[in-house]
């Protein structure tokens, strides 16, 4: 299914980055920075563009293809890396910066990834996410149509746990337009702060 939406002439989300990701994150920076699920990595090249240095994750070939085309248009560097988020290890105190941007997951999969968020992380990193939360599923305007692999704001509490410093951690409604996949009004969970 990602391969043949990607493939696309159009980029399936667009090429402007996230405007959560925007909003937090608008000043040059520095650090290593993993992205998850990216996509197309309209995101990452927007990183990457403040100076930052990014890896993109994706399942799809095609989706990491598309992400390095719009690099190059951009006129930055991005490293790509084809994997399976079920089985990826983050690593270590790895990385300055872990972004997930409507990474949506099977559950078994969703505690893989969620669980080595903080220790993936170095002292002071940041973690950002917007995903869609379960309300999400009576809007049609984006996102998984498996309600299982929408996000709670419970279940990211719990998971996040009292080991951040959290600026941002709450459920809200929104107005996206992200390409042809998300677009309306929608609900989502936003995630910003740093591993304690």
């Amino acid at each position: 299914m990602w391969n043949e939406r990607y493939a696309k002439t159009e980029f399936a989300y667009g090429k402007e980055p996230n405007d959560f990701l925007k909003q937090q994150i608008a000043e040059k920076g520095s650090g290593k920075v993993l992205c998850l699920a990216e996509g197309q990595g309209r995101n990452a090249v927007y990183l990457a563009g403040l100076g930052y240095e990014v890896t993109a994750t994706d399942l799809s070939s095609v989706g990491l293809e598309r992400t390095m085309e719009l690099a190059k248009e951009k006129g930055v560097a991005v490293a790509t890396l084809q994997v399976d988020l079920g089985e990826y290890q983050i690593g270590s105190e790895a990385w300055d910066g872990i972004v997930c941007i409507f990474g949506h997951f099977p559950p078994s999969v969703r505690t893989h990834v969620l669980s080595q968020l903080h220790g993936g992380l170095k002292p002071s990193g940041f973690l950002l996410m917007e995903v869609y939360s379960t309300d999400q599923f009576g809007y049609g305007t984006g996102g998984p149509k498996e309600i299982s692999m929408l996000y709670t704001l419970n279940e990211l509490e719990t998971m996040l746990g009292s080991s951040w410093d959290l600026e941002v951690l709450h459920q809200t409604e929104r107005e996206i337009n992200e390409g042809e996949y998300h677009n309306g009004k929608s609900s989502v969970i936003q995630v910003f702060g740093r591993k304690k």
